[in-house]
């Protein structure tokens, strides 16, 4: 994971123009209000990106907590939600002294794909520790090993068209076949996994989980799975 957190801390070009990256997290913290199941929930973001959106979160919940591997965004992050009560930045390595049982709903979002299978095993038991009974994670974003490039090329296009934004993405598409992103995808390449992959995952770690109907964010051929832990 550690290739995919320097270039997410570099000056990147995954989003093809200003009124895409504000579409991405607006989209992405309507989604995740929509799993706050009460007003003083306390909610984590696991390895959440710019999050740019996070206030609509937090008022939608008690606390939110934005966990964030990348030291110069997570910079970002504390300079940006300063004056924001119920925001809370912390790193990775914070999340591992914290009680058991201290939060209510857990987003991992886009963030699988970056992580080897050890790495993604190890963080789904450290939520499950995190998780309060009755607690939720939300695992997004998941790639399906059969669908390729260009089910996202469509989805980004379609995400486009609908918000105004599709002669950015047709120029951004350009760009991104000799981006850097492009290089290290091809070059790390990101974890698929079907859905009885990721099912036996969770369980593995102590949930009990199902495919949620609809993914998170804007491309339809990737997986959302709700789990809870198992009693």
């Amino acid at each position: 994971m550690d290739d995919w957190i320097d270039y997410y801390d570099s000056t990147h070009t995954i989003y093809v123009s200003k009124r895409h990256r504000d579409v991405h997290f607006d989209e992405i913290a309507r989604d995740i209000v929509g799993y706050i199941g009460a007003p003083d929930a306390t909610v984590l973001d696991y390895s959440c990106g710019e999050a740019l959106s996070a206030a609509k979160v937090a008022a939608a919940c008690g606390t939110l907590i934005l966990a964030e591997p990348a030291p110069g965004v997570r910079g970002r992050l504390s300079v940006r939600f300063a004056h924001h009560p119920n925001i809370k930045v912390r790193s990775l390595d914070d999340l591992q002294p914290m009680p058991n049982g201290s939060l209510d709903l857990v987003v991992i979002n886009s963030v699988a794909q970056y992580m080897s299978p050890a790495e993604l095993d190890q963080t789904l038991t450290l939520i499950r520790r995190l998780l309060r009974r009755g607690g939720k994670l939300v695992l997004g974003d998941i790639l399906q090993p059969h669908v390729g490039m260009s089910r996202d090329v469509i989805a980004l296009l379609r995400l486009a068209a609908k918000h105004g934004f599709l002669q950015d993405a047709l120029w951004g598409l350009a760009r991104t076949a000799l981006s850097d992103y492009r290089q290290l995808r091809t070059k790390i390449g990101l974890q698929r996994y079907s859905e009885a992959e990721i099912l036996a995952k969770l369980a593995a770690a102590g949930f009990a989980a199902i495919r949620a109907d609809v993914n998170i964010g804007h491309n339809p051929w990737r997986m959302t799975f709700i789990a809870r832990p198992a009693n």
